[in-house]
């Protein structure tokens, strides 16, 4: 995975720093250690090649996995403070000094150094071992852990700004976000991860002309989202990654990680990321549940607009586009007619109804 541009600022900014502090090191010891400036240079070298390595190996670990191990750390060592009051140390120590005291050749002066010594040792050892296992179990826990400890705060938070919404490429392209947020149904601010946008910036320039408009769309959403002063969206920072399922795979490990809900309306993704635990909004299901459910024997009121597949048919349509047949009703085209729901047919681009017109009494 490449580094972000600023990483690498960041990195030669601090291996010049200590460079400049080995050769400072190095001026400021003529006449006492004569230490050689290329001999500082190779130190300040050392110093910065160890540190950026340990960064390296941090690379996955975010500013809010820093904050989350740093509440562990202060639980942990909060409980090791408690240990400490209730004087556990104080009676091993007695044990050890008993046992010192016992023992031949050891005189006084001798009993105190390794009593302190033990002292020291309980100390770090409780300090480091506690705090060590309470960063590890805050990182390991989630955002339910968190609230069940200060269950106040979560709840002003989701109550104010409600959790985020993080949206996928197919999403974006598909437009009806900003109408759904501006409904009032949702709430939370929108998150576009940067591999996302890159990745329609690059359909938008070289995909198929399909492709190009739908990215080209996808952008002018983006734009009018970002320019609503209603609507909060933020482009979090994360390098592109090409193939399609590292792409999934990552937009899930983004989503959970901002502890935010995954919009999309890919059918396979959304799978697989409920499997993971994460929360889903899938634009398809919002659309099919906002279409009216139509059972056989309702009866129907609908304008016929245009004649079917066989010359006795009329075809009319509901406002969510479902497309009604009504037999026996061709004389009535360019009219709104009474029909009786028939049979109902489920294909994949949709819901057919078919119908009778309705003869009273």
């Amino acid at each position: 995975m490449a580094s972000h541009p600023s990483v690498n600022v960041a990195r030669l900014s601090y291996l010049l720093v200590c460079e400049m502090a080995g050769v400072a090191i190095a001026l400021s010891t003529r006449g006492t250690l004569d230490i050689s400036i290329v001999s500082g240079l190779l130190g300040g070298l050392g110093v910065a090649a160890v540190f950026i390595w340990i960064e390296t190996l941090m690379k996955g670990f975010t500013l809010r996995g820093f904050s989350t191990a740093s509440f562990g750390l202060g639980v942990g060592l909060f409980c090791a403070w408690l240990l400490t009051r209730v004087q556990i140390s104080n009676l091993l120590e007695m044990a050890f000094r008993d046992a010192l005291q016992d023992s031949k050749g050891t005189n006084a002066l001798q009993v105190d150094v390794l009593v302190n010594a033990l002292r020291l040792v309980i100390d770090v050892t409780l300090f480091a071992s506690l705090g060590f296992l309470g960063a590890v179990l805050a990182l390991r826990s989630n955002r339910d852990d968190f609230a069940f400890i200060i269950p106040y705060v979560r709840f002003r938070q989701d109550a104010s700004s409600g959790q985020p919404v993080v949206l996928d490429r197919d999403a974006v392209m598909d437009g009806r976000v900003l109408g759904i947020f501006r409904s009032g149904f949702l709430h939370g601010r929108l998150i576009v991860p940067r591999f996302v946008l890159d990745d329609l910036q690059a359909m938008a320039q070289s995909g198929s002309n399909g492709n190009r408009q739908r990215a080209q769309r996808g952008l002018d959403s983006l734009e009018q989202m970002q320019l609503a002063a209603d609507m909060q969206i933020s482009i979090h920072d994360s390098p592109m990654i090409g193939e399609s399922e590292v792409l999934n795979t990552r937009l899930i490990e983004t989503t959970r990680l901002l502890g935010a809900r995954l919009m999309t309306v890919d059918e396979n993704l959304a799978k697989v990321a409920k499997i993971q635990g994460v929360d889903v909004l899938n634009i398809h299901d919002l659309d099919e549940a906002l279409k009216p459910a139509v059972a056989v024997g309702e009866r129907i009121r609908i304008a016929l607009v245009r004649p079917g597949k066989e010359d006795h048919q009329a075809v009319g349509y509901l406002p969510d586009g479902t497309m009604i047949v009504a037999n026996h009703a061709a004389a009535r085209i360019g009219s709104t007619a009474d029909v009786i729901v028939v049979s109902t047919l489920h294909t994949s681009s949709g819901t057919m109804v078919f119908a009778e017109l309705y003869k009273p009494g």
